[in-house]
């Protein structure tokens, strides 16, 4: 089992996708007000742009490596590449989506994690079994498992394949509020072991799985103020944690684990119900190492 803060002479890769097409033109969640959207104009597309370079520039400058999918007309959330799938060891599981809306894009990313991203091995879910990648599902270094959201947009029983094909835990948690319907809209498994999450997202039996699994000193809970700001959808490495935007409370509590805190604002992309991690999909996570 990993322990510690990564190694630092790793590179971390991400999937993204330029926003060329974003735009909230559906509602899939609480979010997403097509009407205030369009209201906006043009301003709240340019802002997705700039936000999502500036995005883009501090993980380069972090030292990660971005492979990126090229945007598709009418696939608006293609741009939300944490979705895509759930990879670990060169391997990656494809997500399948609950709502039509998004169930184009499942294609797209097949292609591209084999083609792009170079996966060894892309499987899919069987039947019609529900599960919607690493937005929902999250890689927990330190404890060498998945932590799985379930109900709003995950299947329960999704947990199981997903331990059976990577040949680790998965622990599933029920989401029990509809404003954070993926796992990483209120959750954030930090390589120390400490976890960033918002206690009134899941329900009371999920608030068990995490407290029997985690102590309470790696225990940072957020306000529902702080959890409504997505900062728990953040991307961490290199000491660093990415996100759009933290309190001061917040940020001194992660500055003294050790990290350095960028924030770097993602507004526009907070209109869809994602911030960072939802922007990202990190392909070269280790199950040892």
């Amino acid at each position: 089992m990993a322990t510690g803060l990564p190694d630092s002479t790793a590179r971390p890769r991400f999937l993204m996708c330029r926003p060329q097409y974003y735009a909230v033109s559906y509602s899939i969640n609480p979010w997403m007000d097509p009407q205030s959207w369009a209201a906006e104009g043009s301003d709240l597309g340019e802002a997705a742009h700039r936000e999502w370079a500036a995005l883009h520039a501090a993980l380069l400058d972090k030292g990660a490596t971005i492979e990126c999918v090229d945007p598709k007309p009418d696939l608006p959330d293609l741009v939300f590449t944490a979705n895509a799938a759930i990879v670990l060891d060169g391997k990656a599981l494809l997500s399948r989506f609950r709502h039509p809306e998004r169930k184009s894009e499942e294609p797209v990313f097949a292609d591209a994690l084999q083609a792009q991203a170079g996966l060894d091995v892309v499987e899919t879910l069987p039947g019609d079994m529900i599960q919607e990648g690493a937005g929902d599902c999250i890689w927990d270094a330190h404890r060498g498992q998945f932590w799985m959201g379930c109900g709003p947009r995950s299947d329960r029983a999704a947990a199981n394949v997903v331990a059976d094909y990577f040949a680790v835990e998965c622990v599933a948690l029920e989401l029990a509020d509809p404003s954070f319907y993926h796992l990483d809209t209120a959750f954030c498994a930090l390589p120390t072991g400490d976890v960033i999450y918002y206690p009134q997202a899941f329900s009371t039996a999920a608030r068990g799985a995490i407290e029997e699994r985690v102590a309470p000193t790696q225990r940072i809970a957020l306000e529902r103020g702080e959890a409504s700001q997505f900062s728990a959808n953040a991307v961490s490495f290199e000491h660093c944690l990415v996100l759009s935007s933290c309190t001061d409370t917040l940020r001194a509590r992660i500055e003294e684990r050790g990290f350095t805190v960028l924030a770097t604002p993602l507004h526009a992309f907070l209109k869809s119900g994602g911030s960072a991690c939802c922007l990202t999909l990190r392909l070269d996570h280790r199950s040892e190492g």
